[in-house]
């Protein structure tokens, strides 16, 4: 425990319900407040599931600030254990009617003193602003308090919104035209666990994204090939109230070559999140990203009509993809920075 300028800083206890739902409360209300319709919250019993367990890959831990015993500031830390063993993930929140006050700033440094125990050389955070405001973010709150602080913008995502359904004529000459381009290949969808005879290829694929994907200055090397992990995230996603939408692009020797997932929860009726999507290198050119993404579209809105919303992320140099978006009609409602700092 730590107090500094009146906020007593507490390690979180994801089993104490109140305090959880309070931590959670500040993160949530905070989001909000900066970015409106836009902000896309983790639910509560998504991020209790998270820092509940500790996965064999990766650890999550928070931390509470107090004022007169009211939780108005929420830390937040991941850590990689398998790979990426230099970095930790950060983020902070205060309840707005209590910022610039310095209570940001002391719980920043509670959060990179825990990294720095865990062996930490860089810290990142993702800080999402406003569309209105422009790439870099200049005068938004979110990153001007991480310019304060020592971090620097590595990568500029774009958040992109699509209203569904899109019209089964569209998805069908997107795929028409794509399917030209790639006549060897073949597309395999399902929701779901990965079938146990892709599961190899799936997790030696998708483990490569963090640094196949647009990286910009972020310090990432890719993640360890695992089976168990894929399996391990499943039973995560389950236990979240979490489903996901798939698609693969196979070669005609049967290897999974390109892929895509989304993923809906029971906990925001209506709304769908696009995760990843990538093409393995060798393979590209083949208008494969659109063919996936497409199968995919098509399997979600024949197994789920509810979904009215989906959200993707992008990052701004990735003309390729944001034009396989644009195509679908996505349009974008706000900015995604990932921050970086080398800790001292």
């Amino acid at each position: 425990m730590s107090t500094t300028e009146a906020l007593v800083v507490e390690e979180l206890d994801p089993f104490d319900d109140d305090t959880f739902e309070a931590w959670h409360h500040v993160y949530a209300t905070a989001e909000r407040h900066d970015l409106d319709a836009a902000a896309s919250v983790w639910q509560v019993e998504e991020l209790r599931v998270m820092v509940q367990r500790t996965a064999s890959h990766a650890w999550s831990g928070g931390w509470t600030g107090r004022l007169d015993g009211e939780v108005v500031a929420a830390g937040w830390m991941r850590t990689p254990l398998l790979d990426n063993t230099q970095l930790a993930e950060l983020a902070v929140h205060v309840l707005p009617g209590h910022r610039r006050r310095g209570l940001g700033s002391a719980m920043l440094e509670v959060v990179e003193a825990a990294a720095r125990r865990r062996g930490r050389r860089t810290t990142t955070g993702l800080v999402g602003w406003p569309s209105t405001v422009g790439p870099t973010g200049e005068g938004a709150s979110g990153p001007s308090f991480a310019r304060a602080h020592g971090y620097d913008l590595a990568l500029t995502d774009v958040q992109r919104e699509l209203r569904l359904p899109v019209d089964d004529e569209v998805l069908a000459s997107l795929a028409d035209d794509a399917a030209r381009a790639h006549p060897t290949y073949t597309l395999h969808s399902w929701s779901g666990p990965v079938p146990d005879d892709l599961v190899e290829g799936w997790a030696e694929l998708t483990s490569s994204l963090a640094t196949e994907a647009p990286t910009g200055e972020l310090d990432l090397e890719p993640e360890v090939v695992s089976v168990d992990v894929v399996r391990e995230r499943e039973a995560g996603i389950a236990r979240q109230g979490r489903a996901k939408y798939n698609t693969v692009a196979l070669s005609e020797s049967g290897e999974v070559v390109a892929y895509t997932d989304l993923a809906t929860t029971v906990h925001e009726p209506g709304r769908a999140y696009q995760w990843g999507t990538l093409v393995r290198r060798a393979d590209r050119g083949h208008r494969l990203g659109v063919a996936v993404k497409v199968a995919n579209l098509r399997l979600l809105q024949r197994e789920r009509p509810d979904i009215v919303r989906l959200t993707t992320y992008n990052a701004e140099v990735n003309t390729h993809m944001i034009g396989v978006n644009e195509a679908l009609g996505f349009r974008p409602v706000a900015w995604l920075g990932d921050f970086q700092k080398r800790l001292g």
